[in-house]
């Protein structure tokens, strides 16, 4: 065995030794929560949790790092198994609705299943319309009352006074679990309601298609007649597997830093909302792969042909009218030279495709938030604040004002963006479900390692090319922060409101790609052993995490 293979398989051990002894150590909380909820199932699941995880990890680093006879494992292959392998895990271990916004997402899901089959979808007043049974999923414990009108169920008020009734997965705790096992074993308690009820819960104002891959699992579930967490659980995995398959077509397409993509796919806030009914997922998947097909044309094709056209403005299309912010995006295409289009005029002609694809169906879509936003001297009021808000006039009218809210906003809430985005709080943003910090450090130092340059590595990208794509984030950056500023900001505020750090991660491959120089290389090439570090390090996130729930009382 050559000593290359040596040091590899002596990492693959050790990965596996170590994560063995942690999910050893964290199996004392877990026999804490048991104590106190008397719940001795959670110790069960938990050692499957850590037999799965290891096995996982254990194969995942063989592929990484092991010597096959014929040729390496490409890494487009190992991440359709590491992804959906870590997926199902985040899957199971954060359950249904526990997702930023899930439960939106999970209506608006179920709204196009429900277009799909045929069946009614919305009542009278516009509320969407599920299976009666179905209410078992935002109203676990039967708070509210219930009136049965001449064509379906629907909620009148609370039992004990109370704003609202307990969805499943908010907040995420031990009961949760318990919940979820207890249905799972008997039954859900409502499982033989017939009939349609109204969720009080609004779908999102998006296009469709961004739901499209929940909706078949969902009406999967339905054909089927499975029960509600089935439902949701076949929804969540039609999600993921519709983004491993994206990211896996996007690595298989990208020239080069395809280490950096599945790096990314491994932040644990990815993994989360991969494994979830979020739209986030369906503008990840074809942001991610515009930018495979757009760094491919620009700098490997010889040409660029009507196909391709044809898929940048289909991508652009589809991912657009979810968050408009990332029309920026289409910038990217600049990167191709005119050369390869044959002519100025085909060069123009295929702009005109693709901007107008996106125009087309942003007019379609969200004509009238845009216009809303184009009446500069329109007062906003924010809902949740109920306050005044920021307004295109603002700007005319009160600069400095709104000059040093963005600048507060830079410099108290960078950190918070960093930590989001990497995935320090999971559920829907629960502090206690937390990534600690070092965790979070050492994902940030595996994503710079593998966007640094290699040795023997050629530079391919040039420094004009580089400060373009700068300006591109930059801009989507921007462009998040006043989308935000507008529809979530009150005048009272000190910083911007709502901006989260997931809303840069469908730009962060591509940032990251354009990090590599010849000032900073790396004196060995280690890419492989940190993306084994990284399926290890989510593995232990994922056991830390049950941890807490079991103790989470």
């Amino acid at each position: 065995m050559s000593t290359s293979m040596k040091k590899k398989t002596f990492s693959w051990l050790m990965g596996t030794i170590f994560l063995a002894a942690l999910g050893w150590w964290h199996l004392n909380d877990v026999r804490l929560g048991v104590l106190e909820c008397g719940d001795t199932w959670l110790v069960r699941d938990y050692l499957l949790l850590l037999a799965a995880a290891l096995a996982g990890t254990a194969l995942c680093g063989w592929l990484l790092l092991g010597e096959q006879k014929k040729r390496p494992v490409k890494l487009e292959e190992i991440y359709f198994l590491a992804g959906t392998f870590l997926g199902v895990l985040y899957l199971l271990v954060l359950p249904p609705l526990s997702a930023p916004d899930e439960v939106s997402h999970y209506i608006s899901a179920y709204q196009l299943s429900s277009h799909m089959l045929g069946q009614p979808s919305n009542s009278e007043d516009g509320h969407v319309l599920v299976r009666a049974k179905d209410w078992f999923l935002e109203d676990v414990y039967g708070e509210y009352v219930y009136d049965a009108t001449e064509d379906y169920l629907v909620r009148q008020e609370l039992r004990d006074g109370s704003d609202e009734g307990t969805v499943i997965g908010e907040p995420l705790v031990e009961e949760t679990y318990r919940l979820i096992h207890d249905t799972l074993q008997n039954g859900q308690v409502n499982g033989n309601m017939e009939g349609l009820a109204v969720s009080p819960y609004p779908p999102v104002v998006t296009t469709p298609a961004a739901f499209f891959p929940q909706a078949v699992g969902i009406s999967l579930a339905r054909l089927l007649k499975l029960d509600s967490l089935w439902l949701v659980y076949l929804g969540r995995i039609a999600n993921l597997l519709f983004f491993v398959l994206m990211v896996g077509l996007a690595m298989k397409r990208l020239p080069f830093g395809k280490e950096v993509l599945f790096g990314v796919a491994l932040l644990p806030m990815t993994l989360h909302l991969s494994a979830s009914l979020s739209y986030d997922v369906w503008i990840m998947a074809w942001i991610f792969y515009f930018t495979a097909c757009c760094l491919q044309l620009a700098f490997v094709a010889d040409r660029v042909r009507d196909i391709d056209v044809a898929v940048l403005a289909a991508a652009m299309a589809l991912a657009g009218p979810c968050k408009m912010i990332y029309a920026i995006f289409m910038g990217l295409c600049l990167l191709i030279p005119v050369r390869k289009f044959g002519s100025w005029k085909k060069w123009l002609l295929s702009g005109i495709c693709v901007l107008g694809a996106w125009i087309l169906v942003m007019v379609l879509v969200n004509g009238q938030t845009v216009s809303m936003y184009m009446a500069p001297e329109t007062e906003n009021i924010i809902s949740w604040a109920e306050e005044p808000g920021y307004s295109p006039g603002t700007f005319r009218h009160q600069t400095l004002k709104c000059l040093q809210l963005i600048f507060n906003t830079i410099v108290w809430q960078g950190e918070h963006y960093h930590l989001t985005m990497i995935g320090a709080y999971l559920g829907n943003l629960d502090p206690v479900l937390d990534v600690p910090y070092v965790l979070v450090m050492l994902f940030t130092g595996c994503l710079i390692s593998l966007s640094l340059r290699k040795p023997g590595e050629q530079l391919i990208m040039t420094k004009r090319s580089r400060l373009w794509i700068w300006v591109l984030c930059l801009g989507c950056a921007g462009a998040a922060m006043l989308s935000m500023m507008l529809a979530w900001t009150p005048l009272s505020a000190k910083v911007i409101q709502g901006v989260q750090g997931r809303y840069f991660l469908p730009f962060l491959p591509v940032l990251l790609m354009s990090l590599k120089n010849d000032t900073l290389v790396l004196t060995h090439e280690r890419n492989r052993k940190t993306l084994y570090i990284m399926c290890c390090t989510n593995a232990y996130v994922l056991l830390r995490l049950y941890g807490i729930v079991s103790m989470r009382l």
